[in-house]
């Protein structure tokens, strides 16, 4: 992730934390980890965004709210972003307060690593409870799991562990 070199980048930053995923309420792109770099010249803003699936049905949403959040900050008169796929976005990219905010929406946040045998753990996001059973591994989106909690008994969901370190 790059940081700003002027006070726009700062502003463009400043205005990602407000542009959300659209599958996943008051999580910003930001908190996913999502954008890796911002530039500003000559009234052009350029947003590289790494996807976090590539076959994400969300990318042009994804685009046409970033370019439409962009447009409107003061001295900007062309806005675009674009999906880059080097570096790959992975889980621990996602922020603190993205974790957070994905427990919040009912989410299990991303295992922070696997285990040896390849199996990955997480915890039920309304009880805390490790005491889970995934029932899919393909969820309502493809970057998500569906599993069920045995303390609580509600179903939930959970983002897929994802790293180019395995």
């Amino acid at each position: 992730m790059t940081r700003p070199n002027n006070s726009m980048e700062e502003e463009i930053w400043e205005a990602m934390k407000f542009v959300y995923d659209p599958e996943i309420p008051n999580v910003s792109l930001l908190d996913l980890g999502m954008i890796e770099s911002v530039s500003f010249k000559d009234g052009t803003a350029r947003i590289e965004v790494l996807p976090t699936f590539s076959g994400c049905p969300a990318l042009e949403i994804i685009r046409k709210n970033i370019e439409k959040a962009i447009l409107k900050l003061n001295g900007v008169e062309k806005a675009y972003a674009e999906f880059i796929f080097h570096p790959p976005w992975t889980t621990d990219r996602v922020s603190l307060s993205g974790r957070e905010n994905l427990k919040k929406n009912g989410i299990a946040p991303p295992p922070e690593y696997l285990e040896e045998d390849g199996t990955w753990h997480v915890n039920c996001p309304y009880c805390s409870s490790p005491y889970i059973t995934i029932e899919n591994i393909f969820g309502s989106t493809a970057c998500r799991s569906i599993l069920y909690c045995k303390s609580c008994k509600n179903p939930f969901e959970a983002m897929k562990f994802i790293s180019v370190n395995l």
